[in-house]
Parts: structure tokens; C-alpha cells; sequence
């Protein structure tokens, strides 16, 4: 995601902040880097334009050229202006879903064919049903949601609904081929109503291209359902064309927000930074992954750290709490505390704990650069499938031999080997990373901040261990 804007950015990042002071050539330098890289992420001129342009302004006032670090005050500039450009300006609840209204509440899901609307609108129906996510500062509670499909013209449209109903657990209204569009939308919103549903969200027709009879049925189910909140699909990996598809829906329809689809496949993010400027409607939320778990609400100040190589801590906390056993952590905790020996067992307990954090390309991307370098090496995909080959050689393990290493000579290796469907020489590697991870807990049982961050040297085998790194 973002991996090439990300890359030139936190570069520059990196040069400024050592700079003990600013002058005319080294800021004009810094921001001809950024322009480069931005162009490059395919954002539009005018964007650009405007962005160098307000950091040139700030890099040139008395905030930056008085501070005692230069460096460091201009790159709060350039985060400050990147958090801005994505939305950030307009204030964080504006990246909020708004629900508060007579139930049900209508989201009304707008874009082109192909952008993702039919998947998002089961990963939005699943985000609001499960309930675990923080709004306003307070956790959302779980939403009895509906969805309806309203696309009668591809095939298969609404049996795609249907089966991303049933995988996410909420209700499909039903709907057919042979209805008119907004006689569906009068029934589902009936529906809705009668049987006391929180939330409705209609999933519409799309074209390959803008056209005036696509945005005329829009128009006409926007009148019928009035919805509290009108979503732009658009496909990251568009690029420009995201930018004018984005600018045609919103003279069409009064959109409240957009939804980034497949931005972990976007190298370089130039739609993230030009559709929420071209639209004046703030991102909402981005997919980043294919599962169906795959959608983040989306942070402005987190995104723009993030796409400077400054990582995306808060998140990957959050997404912990909302996953982790806190009893199995508490366990291990006690474990180490008391002197007791981390085993391979300990190590399969970590790795499913890892796995019910989602996908890990996502996780990775939310570790500050220094870390993620080490760990992004493979792909997120790639990333998933090394994790699953330990999880197989460690479950091709009996329990005595996952206690006791030591056990593992060459013919049980073998067999372990057979088990997992992996070359012995995996096995071995597997085995070897993980007494350099058993160094590294030792050092941080005995205790000292120090120890603890000499032992992070040890980041990398963890990394290795799970897969993320060879």
C-alpha cells in the first residue's frame, strides 16, 4: 500500500530532519523531492501545486526558520499539510459514519462497475454488526443490519449479495432481476422498517463508464431513500481516472463520503491523496485486503504518518485490544515472569494470536519504517501463506517435542518435514531462528529498557519466524 510515495517521502523525511538549519537551496531541494514523489504517486497537478505550495508558505515562516531544530519543525509542516490534504482539515468525526437518525439508518453505496461496491457493502454490513470500533470516543455497539442489492443488471449481482450476506451473518433482501430498481429500494426500506433493523445499505448498479442513464437511476434512488449517508466506491488503483470518476458522482449526488477500495494493491497513492480534494468529502474508509475483514475506518493523521514511513502505532494497538486474549497474554506474561523456559508451544499460542489480527500486509504496514523493512519483504499474501507453512510444521509437532526442542533430531525432523509438506532444511531454519527469539525473551525477563531495546535486534528472527522476512 502506498510503498512507492512511502518510500521517496520518508527519504526526504529522513535528510530534513537531520538539517541543523534551513536554507533557501536545502528547502527548495526537500520540496522539489516532494513534488517528484507526489507526481510520481499519480496524484493530479493541481493537487501538488497546492500542497508544495502550502508547505513552501509554512516552510518559510517564523514557526520553522526560528525553531531550534528546523529539520523536525519542517517535517510537522509536511505531516501537518499531508493529514490536511486527506481530510484531516474538516475535523476527525467527519470521517465518521453518521447513524443518528429515526431507524433505519439508509447507506446508499454509489460507483463505478468493478470499483468493489458489492464486497464492500458486506465488509461495511460486517464492521457495523460486530460493534467493537470506537466512535466519538465511544465503542459503536452492534447494528442489526440489512442489505439489499439494487443492481438488476449484471448477472449475478444479487447473488454475490447474497452469498457476502451469509459469510458476514447479516440479512439479504431478497430482490430480483425482473424489478425496477426503485420499486426494490420502496421494498427493502419497508422491509427495514417493519422488522425494526438498524441499518439498511443499498447496493446499486454500476456502469464501465460514466453515463447519463446510471446517474439518473442514482439520482431517482437517492430520492426514494433518502440516505443518511451516500458513499463513493472508488477503485485506488484508478488512479486519475479516480479523480474524474470522483468529481462526476459528486456534481450528481450530495456524497457525505468516500470509500478507497484495493488500496493495498496501490504502489503508488495517488487516488488516497486526490479524491478526497477533488470531491471536498472526506474519506470514510479503505480496503486493504480481499478478506472480508479487510476494511479500516479511515484516520487522516494516521494515513499521513504512515505514508512518511512514521508507521501507524495507534491502529495496530487497537487492532490487538479488539483481537487479542488478554488471558492467554496474561498466561504467557506469568510464564516468563516466573523463569519458566518459552517454548515451541508458547510460540503456536503467539502465532494464532497473531492470525486473528487479520491480514498480515496490513499489520506489517502499520510498523514504522525501520521495523517494516525488515518484515515487508514478502507481500502481504506471501506473508499469510509463510505463516500458515510454520503454523503446519509446528502443528506437525507433538506436544513433548514442542516443550522440548532439544528432542528434534534428524529423524523426527524428517518426519516433521513429511508432515508439514515443507523440505527438512525449513525445519532446521524454523528451529534455529527460534532459539535466537528464546535469547531475546531472556533478555527481556531480566528486566532494563535497555536490554529490552538491544533485544528488539531480535524483531527480525521474530519476523523471520512467522514468515515475514527470509
Amino acid at each position: 500500500m502506498l510503498e512507492n510515495l512511502t518510500q521517496r517521502l520518508s527519504r526526504v523525511v529522513k535528510t530534513i530532519r537531520g538539517e541543523a538549519r534551513l536554507t533557501e537551496t536545502n528547502t527548495q531541494e526537500m520540496l522539489r523531492e516532494v513534488r517528484l514523489a507526489l507526481l510520481e504517486a499519480d496524484v493530479s497537478l493541481p493537487v501538488v501545486r497546492d500542497f508544495v505550495a502550502k508547505v513552501k508558505e509554512k516552510a518559510l515562516g517564523e514557526e520553522v526558520v526560528g525553531s531550534l531544530s528546523p529539520g523536525q519543525a519542517l517535517v510537522g509542516v509536511v505531516h501537518q499539510e499531508l493529514t490536511a490534504l486527506m481530510g484531516g482539515d474538516l475535523g476527525p468525526e467527519a470521517s465518521e459514519l453518521s447513524l443518528a437518525m429515526q431507524p433505519p439508518a439508509v447507506i446508499l453505496m454509489a460507483g463505478l462497475q468493478g470499483a468493489g461496491k458489492t464486497t464492500t457493502t458486506g465488509k461495511l454490513a460486517r464492521w457495523l454488526s460486530a460493534g467493537d470500533h470506537v466512535q466519538y470516543g465511544r465503542k459503536t455497539g452492534k447494528k442489526k443490519v440489512a442489505v439489499v442489492s439494487a443492481d438488476v443488471y449484471r448477472p449475478a449481482a444479487i447473488e454475490q449479495l447474497k452469498t457476502v450476506a451469509v459469510q458476514v451473518g447479516v440479512e439479504w433482501i431478497a430482490s430480483d432481476a425482473s424489478q425496477k430498481p426503485e420499486d426494490i429500494a420502496r421494498s427493502a426500506l419497508d422491509y427495514a422498517k417493519r422488522h425494526h433493523f438498524d441499518v439498511l445499505i443499498v447496493d446499486t448498479a454500476g456502469r464501465l463508464g460514466i453515463d447519463e442513464a446510471m446517474m439518473q437511476e442514482i439520482k431517482m434512488l437517492h430520492s426514494v431513500l433518502n440516505p443518511i449517508e451516500t458513499l463513493f466506491v472508488v477503485d485506488a488503483m484508478q488512479g486519475q481516472d479516480a479523480v474524474n470518476t470522483a468529481r462526476a458522482f459528486g456534481d450528481a449526488l450530495p456524497l457525505t463520503g468516500v470509500v478507497l477500495t484495493k488500496l493495498d494493491g496501490d504502489a503508488r497513492g495517488g487516488a488516497a491523496l486526490s479524491v478526497r480534494h477533488v470531491t471536498g468529502k472526506p474519506l470514510k474508509f479503505v480496503g486493504v485486503s480481499e478478506k472480508l475483514d479487510g476494511l479500516e475506518p479511515f484516520h487522516a493523521e494516521r494515513m499521513a504518518q504512515r505514508v512518511l514511513g512514521m508507521g501507524d502505532i495507534v491502529s495496530l494497538v487497537e487492532q490487538a485490544q479488539k483481537n487479542i486474549d488478554v488471558a492467554e497474554a496474561q498466561k504467557l506474561a506469568a510464564k516468563m515472569k516466573s523463569g519458566d523456559k518459552f517454548d515451541l508451544n508458547d510460540f503456536r499460542d503467539q502465532l494464532a494470536q497473531v492470525k486473528k489480527m487479520g491480514d498480515m500486509g496490513s499489520l506489517l504496514e502499520k510498523l514504522p519504517a525501520q521495523f517494516a523493512q525488515a518484515a515487508g519483504q514478502l507481500q502481504s499474501g506471501q506473508a499469510d501463506k509463510q505463516l500458515r507453512r510454520t503454523e503446519g510444521i509446528l502443528n506437525s509437532m507433538t506436544p513433548q517435542e514442542r516443550a522440548k526442542p532439544e528432542l528434534l533430531k534428524a529423524s523426527r525432523k524428517r518426519r516433521i518435514a513429511t508432515g508439514a509438506g515443507v523440505p527438512v532444511q525449513e525445519v532446521n531454519r524454523m528451529l534455529n531462528q527460534f532459539e535466537q527469539m528464546q535469547g531475546m525473551m531472556k533478555q527481556m525477563k531480566k528486566g532494563g529498557m535497555a536490554k529490552m531495546m538491544r533485544a528488539m535486534g531480535g524483531m527480525k528472527n521474530l519476523a523471520k519466524l512467522g514468515g515475514f522476512g527470509r
